[in-house]
């Protein structure tokens, strides 16, 4: 009787250790049970979801570093979870086209407010032509040419 009540117990402790773990409510004692995360790496996660809670497993990747693409894949699979989510490929290439996209947009937004930027050579050409808009371009010495005759 006392070996299968230790055998139920045993059972219940290995499905409590699969369990999954909420990547913005863990404690650093419940991060650091899950394989793959020591010490270091949930030091950097909370320290990342102090600054705010991670929207999904891209803002994850983004922000806490040392974690990529196949880390979060290897997290997710030991029972990591954000916003009760588990990592999906597609779904994590969605959302960082989606953020490509605002930020893209956002940097749009910035260079119509403040002054525009071009390239050095066309600054150049630009002021270059604008100088001499009424002449025409005074002709160059090739390289090399000797300039006495």
């Amino acid at each position: 009787m006392l070996k299968r009540f230790l055998f139920a117990v045993l059972c219940l402790l290995s499905f409590a250790s699969m369990a999954a773990v909420e990547v913005n409510q863990a404690s650093a004692a419940d991060l650091d049970g899950i394989k793959g995360i020591g010490p270091g790496l949930s030091g950097r996660i909370i320290a990342a979801r102090d600054t705010a809670p991670f929207k999904d497993w891209a803002d994850f990747v983004g922000r806490v570093s040392g974690v990529g693409e196949k880390t979060a894949a290897r997290l997710s699979s030991e029972g990591l979870r954000v916003n009760g989510k588990k990592f999906s490929a597609a779904a994590f290439a969605r959302a960082e086209a989606r953020q490509k996209k605002a930020d893209a947009k956002a940097d749009g937004k910035e260079g119509h407010e403040g002054a525009t930027t071009r390239p050095a050579t066309s600054n150049k050409a630009t002021s270059t032509a604008t100088a001499h808009s009424s002449t025409a371009p005074a002709a160059q010495p090739l390289p090399g040419a000797s300039q006495a005759r």
